[in-house]
């Protein structure tokens, strides 16, 4: 539900701006419009450095707190980041030494100062390798076998001349020792530790930074703030034009009162573009995120987040199918509640649906659940059945699931019409639904006996009658009816071949499901042929299993966040008229 909001214009002595608006971030409540990004230098420098701030906690988010925390830093941040640097620049050399390495290890341990000595003494170490030495190659030069390796054979041949002609191509001189080499990879290596033994001592001053990150980004704010402000009178009176939630306007009324501050209240109107704060119980809330990524409600938009949270759940549901899955995936969100935070308890929710859902499609790890003996028959007939009408069952549920959706959306847009546009304008819309809503109920209600033919025949006669005055007579009231009729056929013709389109995608619900399914039963499959008789089999048996479902599991959880997301964000979103294009409730805080 969209927080209803009242607007405040605060008009202010220049001189008194700053100190207003850090009462303002104090009481914590007003949302002053301003600029979410820098504006003047000192706004690209507050910037920048909680820029900063964020990398370093990046860098110290997967390292483990060392056992003490070593020498105090004077700025956090900047040795972070340096330590960073330092060790992916050791490593980077190190990767380096290893190659050298590897590639001097067929030549063995040799004094590389000694090539100097014998060019002096007018001789020239030539480098080799080749699948096979030929013996004729021994007999014309100096040749000197050193080792084998990889099937190459790795010799030397020593010239006294520079009239020197060999069938091969020459290798590089070596440029160092291997034994040299070798002793820099233990040196790297240990100063590679050493780095990062020093982030771990960093991570007891974690919270120091996140502190300053807090600090710099209010700092921010206020600054971004005081900018937006309008000046006015020569420059000595400023402007600032906020909003607050009405369920805070009779606090700030008093502090305002208290501070002296002339100020404008008034009810906040969508031409105002107010900030939008969303108020939902616990469990909706949970799914709020998932608004967000699309983009919050104007401030005359519904909002869609209790949709949201039911169907993607249930769609979430309805592509993982399986009962055991479930149950990983809420002891998954319960042993990970601390890294995965606000997202655990969505995770034990999606976990739970999959359980109820796995439990209806009788499928637990992608064995199916009928064929189990010691499961009462009564609790058999409350699963799904293996075939509705002569389909499969969860192809059918999809479908259905995805029919009540469309015709939701399309509910909820006649609402929202009819709440901003009036009953009058928004006739077309009422036509269409009438049409689609109205015929999938009596449709229902014909197949299911309710209503006998006769009946069924005059009610969809009226509603279609009635629908079409709306689709193609009065959608318009104020243009021409020939021009309403015209725009009707076309709506029509996009209608008829996109909702069609949009009931058929909920199919991926019960394709990716099944593909699923199946995975696991392959898993399953080869897991049992690996068992044969037992014994050692057990081994695979439990390691085919295992891997096998965990990467099913990964797969699985991928699509069913996808899918589900694009059922909301483009079927739902788009036959209810949703656009998301509100802006953040954000207000001053410290």
């Amino acid at each position: 539900m969209v927080t209803e909001m009242t607007k405040y214009d605060f008009i202010l002595m220049s001189g008194d701006a700053d100190a207003f608006l850090e009462k303002l971030q104090s009481v914590g409540v007003v949302d002053i419009t301003r600029s979410l990004k820098p504006v003047d230098d000192k706004s690209e420098k507050l910037s920048e450095r909680a820029e900063v701030y964020r990398k370093a906690l990046s860098q110290l988010k997967g390292v483990e707190k060392a056992a003490d925390p070593g020498e105090k830093p004077t700025d956090f941040a900047v040795e972070v980041m340096e330590t960073v640097r330092d060790r992916e620049a050791l490593q980077a050399r190190l990767s380096q030494l290893y190659k050298d390495v590897e590639e001097l290890r067929p030549w063995g341990q040799f004094d590389a100062t000694s090539f100097d000595r014998l060019k002096e003494n007018g001789l020239k170490l030539h480098f080799y390798k080749a699948k096979a030495v030929e013996p004729e190659w021994k007999e014309q030069y100096a040749l000197s076998e050193i080792s084998k390796a990889d099937g190459y054979s790795y010799f030397v041949v020593v010239s006294d001349s520079d009239e020197y002609d060999f069938p091969l191509k020459e290798l590089p001189v070596p440029e160092s020792d291997y034994a040299a080499i070798e002793k820099e990879i233990a040196e790297v290596e240990a100063a590679v530790k050493q780095k990062g033994h020093r982030l771990a001592q960093l991570k007891w001053h974690e919270p120091v930074l996140q502190g300053e990150l807090d600090k710099t980004l209010s700092k921010l704010d206020l600054h971004l703030a005081h900018a937006s402000g309008e000046k006015a009178a020569e420059d000595y009176l400023t402007v600032f034009e906020g909003f607050a939630p009405a369920v805070n306007v009779p606090a700030l009324r008093d502090m305002l009162e208290k501070e002296h501050v002339f100020y404008l209240e008034d009810k906040a109107k969508t031409e105002d573009n107010p900030p939008i704060k969303l108020k939902n119980n616990k469990f909706v809330s949970m799914f709020e995120m998932l608004t967000d990524m699309y983009g919050r409600p104007k401030y005359d938009e519904f909002d869609p987040t209790v949709f949201i949270s039911i169907f993607f759940m249930l769609f979430f549901a309805f592509c993982m199918g399986d009962a055991g899955y479930g149950l990983v995936l809420i002891l998954g969100s319960l042993a990970l509640k601390k890294k995965l935070g606000k997202i655990a308890p969505l995770g034990v929710t999606l976990g739970i649906a999959t359980t109820i859902i796995g439990l209806l499609f009788h499928t637990f790890f992608s064995m199916d659940m009928l064929e189990w003996s010691w499961i009462p028959d009564a609790v058999k007939k409350c699963m799904l059945p293996s075939t509705i009408a002569g389909y499969d069952g969860t192809m059918v549920l999809a479908l259905l699931v995805g029919i009540v959706h469309i015709c939701l959306a399309m509910i909820v847009k006649t609402y929202q019409s009819t709440k901003v546009k009036g009953f009058a304008n928004s006739l077309g819309t009422w036509g269409w639904t009438l049409l689609i809503v109205g015929g999938v109920i009596v449709g229902g209600l014909a197949l299911m006996g309710v209503m006998d033919k006769a009946v069924t025949k005059w009610v969809i006669i009226g509603l279609g009658s009635l629908s079409a005055l709306g689709i193609f007579f009065l959608n318009n009231l104020h243009r021409n009816p020939l021009l309403n009729v015209g725009s009707g056929l076309w709506e029509t013709y996009n209608t008829a071949t996109g909702l069609l389109g949009d009931v058929l995608s909920y199919l991926r619900l019960y394709a990716l499901g099944l593909a699923g399914a199946k995975l696991g039963e392959a898993f399953n499959a080869i897991g049992t042929q690996a068992l044969g008789d037992g014994g050692v089999g057990w081994v695979w048996f439990i390691l085919i299993v295992v891997i096998g479902h965990v990467l099913n599991i990964a797969m699985c959880i991928l699509g069913a966040f996808v899918h589900p997301l694009r059922l909301n964000f483009l079927e739902f979103f788009k036959n209810s008229g949703y656009e998301g294009a509100g802006r953040k409730y954000k207000p001053l805080q410290q």
